[in-house]
């Protein structure tokens, strides 16, 4: 999962993006408001965390602005201010959690998770497609009950085609979304990611889990 962190306290942001990625988060961090809906707008994320006193852009702002373009990733809303008028102008806005400062690590972690189990549109930790089943809180995967052996980016692709299978999802999208410092952005070693990871989801070639439209990009096929 890739997280969009926007906060310009820099000690609060640092420790909240190293915790989130101790839990398995792929996170990107912004100082400002301005950098943090550019990013909003161009690189594809599955939760933001914008605290609404930004300098530049006010979180607030960003919000709105990314439910005005119809982006419907979760957002969690850090404050400072603890009047109820402010927590329902930042829920109003399009936010669909908020947390007040100072708070504890495991109660953002805790949001953060139901935010994005929620935005999954699944009821519990587990998914199951066909023979396939995801334990998304333990990022492990089993195949006809069987434990699968997965890396990383492996497992972010599957989960990603997973969650998106209702679309094509295409070769840039998927490589922002794996590669987002610009590492390894050679669409043949997406291709080779995407081959391996066919190989081990559909050992015997029966169930065709992936299925490629040339020029458009991939959708997952099983439901």
């Amino acid at each position: 999962m890739r997280l969009l962190l926007i906060e310009d306290e820099a000690a609060l942001r640092l420790t909240l993006q190293r915790q989130l990625e101790q839990d398995g988060y792929r996170v990107d961090g912004a100082v400002d408001g301005e950098e943090g809906l550019y990013m909003a707008q161009e690189f594809p994320f599955d939760l933001a965390i914008v605290d609404l006193g930004l300098p530049k852009l006010s979180g607030l702002s960003i919000v709105q602005k990314l439910r005005a373009d119809g982006r419907a990733m979760p957002i969690l809303i850090l404050t400072a201010r603890s009047t109820w008028q402010d927590k329902v102008l930042g829920l109003e806005a399009g936010a669909d959690d908020y947390l007040v400062k100072p708070f504890e690590y495991p109660e953002l972690a805790a949001r953060v998770k139901a935010l994005l189990r929620r935005s999954l549109k699944a009821t519990t930790d587990v998914l199951t497609l066909g023979p396939l089943s995801l334990d998304l809180s333990a990022q492990a995967v089993k195949l006809h009950d069987a434990p699968l052996d997965l890396t990383a980016y492996e497992y972010r692709l599957l989960e990603y085609l997973v969650r998106e299978r209702a679309r094509v999802v295409t070769k840039q999208e998927l490589s922002d979304y794996l590669y987002p410092h610009g590492d390894d952005r050679d669409s043949n070693v997406l291709e080779v990611l995407v081959g391996r990871l066919r190989r081990k989801l559909d050992p015997d070639g029966t169930l065709a889990p992936i299925e490629t439209l040339r020029g458009r990009g991939y959708r997952f096929t099983l439901e």
